[in-house]
């Protein structure tokens, strides 16, 4: 078993009308074993800018505080909030840093950037980039996320829709993996508001 598959994990992100959504499951798992059922893999920088981060749990969180230091100096030495693209250059700076023993981390990050225009990217434990323009996934079930994404996806979706469509895809893409699942996790960031929701699934 690959070590990115340890802990269980799906994310991803799409974007709608002015827009996103990131979404993740909430269990944390040793291989077979589930240990959590709330576990939290989707995390806020600021009001406009989250991360998700697949892969092992442990990393994870331990990338997640490094980055919020980095960014609290950036606020700091900048006096306004990091640009989605500028964040997903410092995550890839941060990740190639560690290339020859990296964090076993698949981030997917999701944000409103000038004129809250929605900026989506994943990359993998390296920090090489893949840009989208519609959805992106990592994680153990991101093959059946990409296909569930691929068929449901369309583009200027509302939030109310976005939302509909983000749940509807993890949920069937969980149910298709042993290693993730136990309901949702789903963020809807407009310009104005946050709408954080929990997804129930099957708890098996």
């Amino acid at each position: 078993m690959s070590i990115f598959e340890y802990n269980g994990s799906a994310v991803m992100a799409m974007v709608g009308k002015n827009c996103f959504a990131i979404a993740s499951d909430r269990r944390l798992g040793v291989q077979l074993q589930t240990i959590a059922t709330d576990f939290q893999r989707v995390f806020k920088i600021h009001d406009k800018l989250y991360i998700g981060l697949s892969g092992l749990a442990t990393d994870a969180q331990t990338l997640y505080q490094r980055l919020v230091f980095r960014h609290k100096l950036y606020q700091l030495r900048e006096e306004r909030d990091m640009k989605p693209e500028t964040f997903a250059s410092l995550v890839s700076a941060l990740l190639y840093e560690k290339r020859f023993g990296p964090y076993f981390c698949q981030p997917v990050i999701a944000g409103l950037g000038d004129n809250n225009e929605p900026f989506i990217c994943t990359m993998d434990c390296i920090g090489a980039k893949e840009l989208a323009k519609d959805f992106v996934v990592s994680g153990t079930a991101s093959e059946s996320l990409y296909g569930a994404c691929e068929s449901m996806y369309k583009p200027n979706m509302e939030p109310d829709e976005l939302f509909e469509t983000v749940s509807q895809a993890l949920m069937s893409s969980v149910d298709r993996d042993c290693l993730s699942g136990w309901g949702g996790y789903v963020l809807i960031v407009t310009p104005t508001e946050v709408r954080e929701h929990v997804v129930k699934g099957r708890m098996d």
